[in-house]
């Protein structure tokens, strides 16, 4: 087995794991798994009380990628202010090309499903797997502004939230 160049991570990088949004990567260990010794990232995502572990060599096939930079999370906030871009398919099938853009680890994807979904206070009522999709789409989003920024969670929220409301005005 030929050793893989360690990749661009370290111990206490933020790093986005597509299907499970901004993670810090505690250590990278050895195990031995059937009979194989591999090298692990050890990620801890602490919001959902979850540790992943991911073969070193693997991270960058699965899409596991740095915070996106600065500029990116600004082109990010600017895609919320656009006008909502809702397609006439059915709800099922929106739903599912939602949730890949969720899972996609791509932040601007993220950013589209929170302008698309977001309702404000005089539009009608979201039904409950909107909801969820919206909200799920929400915290990515916030978790990796909060993460680039250096700000927590509350801060990154106002921040997103405060160009939601500028888009509805």
């Amino acid at each position: 087995m030929t050793k893989t160049k360690k990749s661009d991570f370290h111990p206490n990088d933020f790093v986005v794991y597509p299907a499970h949004g901004v993670g810090k990567i505690v250590s990278i260990e050895e195990q031995e798994i059937a009979g194989l010794r591999l090298e692990l990232f050890v990620i801890s995502f602490e919001k959902d009380k979850m540790t992943l572990r991911v073969p070193t060599h693997k991270a960058t096939d699965i899409g596991m990628r740095s915070l996106s930079s600065p500029d990116v999370v600004t082109r990010a906030l600017e895609t919320l202010k656009g006008k909502a871009k809702v397609k006439r398919a059915m709800w099922s099938r929106r739903a599912q090309e939602y949730e890949q853009k969720i899972n996609s680890g791509d932040l601007m994807a993220i950013a589209e499903v929170v302008r698309d979904l977001h309702r404000s206070d005089d539009q009608r009522e979201q039904s409950y797997s909107e909801r969820q999709l919206y909200e799920a789409a929400l915290e990515r989003l916030t978790r990796e502004v909060a993460a680039v920024s250096g700000t927590d969670e509350a801060g990154a929220q106002k921040r997103v939230d405060d160009v939601l409301v500028s888009r509805a005005a």
